[in-house]
């Protein structure tokens, strides 16, 4: 960055807290220069380096600092030069860390503070309403007595008066904790952008390449040497993973901020990935009527599809920020003190290219507890292939070009309206799907946990919503694992000459597709519906299906839904009534070998035997009509022989045995 990039970052980052505290600015500044051209992305890191050497504190350094910030917290200048002789240590390092320490402290203190004043707030609120009601039946009972005491009422008036007041008075103080509560979370927002930066600009060693070249992985050691935590240390039980991917989204870099940053496209853009969402706060809109320095904050799950795999609920902080023109960065950091996992400063690099295409860099930087994770999946978690930037990279461009093919027509035999209607429809079934196995978004009773024998059996209610059958409804869940790579049990499974080799639903059906509409860029992502020949039963019903797969994984979801409804849909008809239950398969790759490792040229990967996978099997289907009743053991014998059957079927057909 050169002299004038920062300063006017600089005032662009005092405009906005001014902005913040009174809400007005004096004028938009630019805040640098476009980075689009002159040094590459990595001379820029290596210059950036240079300019920014941070050497890593070692052990005894920060005990020592610990030591003097419990006595001391803010030393002056002498007691500074001290500390720094003893230690060893430069007299700015000692300042800084002092610095980030009552800056990680006081966001810790005031946060809590402020979660008790919003619960205060709530309550004075509440209190105000009722007050202000009592004052306002006050009067009015005043005016409708023939007979009262009006000293007496007067006296009752004015009581209440005051208490409104006090009430007011109240309110305006927590208001005033909030603003300042907001400048904290600025400040937060601002230390996890710059170190997002840091995290882009430098190339190797931080970064060390992915043979497959598919991404790209931090070098934890030489992230400790380079970086101090923005939020504290890691625990001593917590993992480290960092994962950087790129690749180019035909849009602009503005309207990808626009998405990121509203929950509901956010969501839609990576439904897989994002579970249930609790709350999202919106703590600044922005400035110059556009997202940057926009703030948010955000409570969600992040899922793997398994029933292996319990889901990371996380809390964190969603900022963003215009870098320069035609550059935004979009950056989350957790705040919550989590105990299965916490988010680093993690997002997006978002450059505008000729043609209104962008370049999207994602960095996913996250801390977790490994011992909280099943084996099968530690070195699927640790290789950055689960939560990492790839999937979120995957995701991200097959969802877009999905919601764009929305807003087009593709198959010239089916209404614009009706391939909407279907795409919707598939969309809400495999977001069924992925909810039943990991048991998000709804309120699931566990009736029966996953064993060596029997699969993880779950029920809920759904008494309301008119896309779902009313009553009680069960989801069966089992993960295996198989001899076999992801690519080819995802060909296996979505082949429909060898679908009744695996299908229990259809065992004496041939398949033939009627409509397809793709996804994605890759072939094999997309929607499509079958028609079941060979079983009279399936004379009235086509199979709707949605596919996707990538290196961090692969999903086959299904339903039956009957050939009049879906008639009704292709015309043009309304998907969202349409009742369906979700059953499907999750493929994901097993990653245990070292990834850096020379490529395997043996026999045993060409027969496609090389590492395996682990494969989840899940069905839904009605449990009972009424919902208050509760499961019979008869349907939930059932339930445990499909799950049996259909693997006992897919490893006969694969010889896994």
């Amino acid at each position: 960055m050169t002299d004038t990039m920062e300063g006017d970052s600089e005032k662009s980052d005092e405009s906005w807290l001014k902005y913040l505290i009174d809400g007005s600015v004096e004028e938009e500044v630019s805040t640098g220069d476009n980075i689009t051209g002159g040094a590459s992305v990595h001379e820029q890191g290596e210059s950036s380096s240079r300019r920014r050497k941070n050497i890593r504190h070692n052990a005894d350094q920060i005990k020592e600092l610990e030591a003097f910030y419990k006595k001391n917290p803010i030393p002056n200048k002498k007691t500074r030069q001290e500390i720094a002789t003893k230690l060893s240590m430069d007299f700015n390092q000692v300042q800084n860390w002092f610095q980030n320490k009552r800056t990680q402290t006081k966001l810790q203190s005031e946060w809590y503070e402020n979660k008790i004043m919003k619960q205060e707030n709530d309550k004075l609120r509440v209190e105000h309403s009722v007050t202000k009601e009592a004052l306002e039946n006050s009067i009015r009972e005043k005016h409708s007595k023939e007979k009262v005491d009006e000293n007496q009422t007067k006296i009752e008036h004015d009581q209440l008066e005051d208490e409104v007041k006090r009430l007011a008075y109240k309110l305006s103080l927590f208001n005033k904790v909030v603003a300042h509560d907001n400048i904290v979370l600025l400040n937060l927002g601002l230390d996890a952008f710059n170190e997002l930066f840091r995290l882009y600009e430098n190339g190797n060693p931080l970064w060390i390449r992915k043979l497959d070249g598919s991404g790209e992985m931090l070098n934890i050691e030489e992230y400790d040497r380079l970086f101090i935590p923005l939020i504290d240390t890691k625990p001593e039980y917590f993992t480290m993973e960092g994962t950087r991917a790129s690749c180019i989204v035909a849009d602009t870099s503005l309207a990808l901020v626009n998405m990121l940053m509203d929950k509901n496209q956010w969501v839609d853009m990576f439904p897989c990935i994002v579970g249930k969402t609790y709350a999202t706060d919106v703590i600044s809109t922005g400035m110059a009527g556009n997202k940057n320095t926009s703030l948010l904050l955000i409570k969600t799950e992040f899922q793997i599809i398994s029933d292996l795999v319990s889901v990371r609920e996380v809390e964190f902080l969603r900022f963003s920020k215009k870098h320069a023109e035609g550059v935004w960065a979009i950056v989350d950091v957790s705040i919550d003190e989590s105990k299965s996992c916490r988010r680093l400063p993690s997002g997006c690099i978002l450059r505008d290219m000729p043609d209104g295409f962008c370049q999207v860099t994602w960095i996913e930087h996250t801390e977790y507890n490994e011992n909280l994770v099943h084996e099968w999946y530690r070195p699927l978690i640790k290789a950055g292939m689960a939560f990492g930037a790839q999937r979120w990279i995957a995701s991200l461009q097959r969802q877009h070009h999905f919601l764009k093919m929305m807003k087009s027509a593709v198959d010239p035999t089916v209404e614009l309206s009706g391939e909407r209607g279907i795409r919707k429809m598939a969309q809400r079934m495999t977001d069924m799907f992925c909810t039943g196995v990991c048991g998000t978004k709804h309120n699931w009773e566990i009736i029966q946990p996953a064993t060596n024998e029997n699969p993880k059996l779950m029920m809920r209610t759904n008494v309301s919503d008119p896309s779902e059958y009313v009553g009680v409804i069960l989801s069966a869940t089992k993960t295996i694992w198989l001899p076999t790579q992801q690519q080819t049990l995802f060909k296996f499974f979505n082949n429909e000459q060898t679908r009744s080799q695996w299908d229990v639903l259809y065992n004496n059906s041939t398949m033939e597709r009627m409509i397809q509409f793709p996804k994605g860029q890759n072939i094999d992502s997309n929607i499509s519906i079958y028609f079941a020949h060979g079983d009279e039963s399936c004379a009235s019903r086509v199979i709707l299906q949605d596919t996707s797969t990538d290196e961090s994984g692969s999903i086959l979801v299904y339903a039956t839904i009957g050939s009049q409804e879906m008639d009704k849909v292709i015309d043009g008809g309304d998907s969202s009534w349409v009742a369906l239950f979700s059953n499907g398969i999750a493929i994901a790759p097993d990653c245990n070998r070292n990834l850096f490792a020379a490529n395997d040229t043996s026999e045993e990967m060409d027969n496609g035997f090389e590492d395996g996978s682990m494969v989840t099997i899940n069905f839904q289907m009605m449990g009972n009509m009424l919902p208050d009743t509760t499961l019979s053991m008869e349907l939930v014998k059932q339930a445990n022989g499909l799950i049996s059957h259909t693997v006992h079927k897919i490893k006969s057909a694969l010889k896994c045995w």
